[in-house]
């Protein structure tokens, strides 16, 4: 369903990092979207990660052998669709947390050197809580997919 509506689009919604840190509390070392390329506010946001040698997390994961880990990615999508929800007015200010994740699934790693599209749907909300669908990408492959719950307060 967001495949058909990115490709009606005409004009983008684009948030630099910048304009990203106005709406997302996180920073450095834990702010992963550096870009969003296209959003609707409540409703979906495309974003962009540049994964770099440089991340903290590669360090430790693994050594000789960087690999992203997947909940990060996870993380990273988390924060995609924390944008779309928290660039309504009414959420200014506020925060989105974590309610759940179903299904996740990793299909390739991710390494250094490689730009993750990240997409996020809100699919369902009742008040504070909603759900989203998400999917981050390589080079047009997915690599991640899952289901977040979140709660706004």
């Amino acid at each position: 369903m967001l495949e058909e509506i990115l490709e009606q689009r005409t004009e983008k919604n684009v948030l630099s990092a910048e304009e990203i840190a106005e709406i997302l509390p996180h920073r450095y070392p834990f702010a992963l979207v550096d870009r969003v390329e296209d959003y609707e506010p409540g409703s979906w946001a495309v974003g962009r990660k540049c994964v770099s040698m440089d991340e903290p997390f590669f360090q430790g994961h693994f050594p000789g052998k960087p690999i992203m880990p997947g909940v990060l990615i996870i993380e990273a999508l988390a924060q995609t669709g924390a944008i779309a929800a928290l660039s309504l007015p009414e959420n200014k200010g506020k925060i989105a947390l974590f309610g759940g994740i179903k299904n996740a699934r990793f299909k390739k790693p991710v390494v250094p050197g490689d730009v993750l599209e990240l997409r996020c749907h809100m699919i369902r909300q009742k008040g504070p809580v909603g759900v989203a669908e998400a999917e981050a990408k390589v080079d047009g492959k997915t690599v991640a997919k899952t289901e977040i719950t979140f709660s706004i307060i």
